[in-house]
């Protein structure tokens, strides 16, 4: 397989020791199979009922996919500012270019706070309401 951005061939490598991932010597992009996305935001935020759509606004690319050769589309990545492509029409997975690996982490790193934050801001006012509701509904 080569680089859908610098045509290099691509090189089998170990990512943080997670997940095997194709990785242009050039320019530093990796190719992640369909799942390994996942797997990658799974390193830093695993419930995947709260991660939120990942593909939004996607238009196609000229890049082709190292797979099947068809161009990639760009999307938009879980609303965030970070734009990753991706083979639509096969479904064989996602171009990251250099450092965008990184920021997918800390997207989900950040979801993870917010999600915490949420749940435990539900939580303190569920105990609030319960609290509310013992006090007006006591016999006097």
């Amino acid at each position: 397989m080569n680089c859908p951005k610098c045509n290099t061939e691509l090189a089998k490598k170990y990512y943080k020791g997670m997940i095997e991932v194709d990785s242009c010597p050039n320019c530093r992009g990796m190719w992640l199979d369909f799942n390994e996305l996942d797997k990658l935001e799974d390193a830093a935020f695993d419930d995947d009922a709260h991660k939120g759509s990942l593909i939004h606004h996607q238009a196609k690319t000229e890049f082709p996919c190292p797979h099947c050769g068809t161009a990639l589309d760009e999307f938009q990545y879980r609303l965030y500012d970070l734009k990753l492509d991706y083979c639509v029409e096969n479904s064989h997975g996602f171009w990251l270019d250099a450092g965008e690996d990184e920021r997918v982490i800390a997207a989900m790193q950040k979801r993870s706070t917010e999600v915490k934050r949420k749940l435990d801001a539900e939580s303190e006012w569920k105990q609030a309401l319960k609290g509310m509701h013992s006090f007006l509904t006591r016999k006097k």
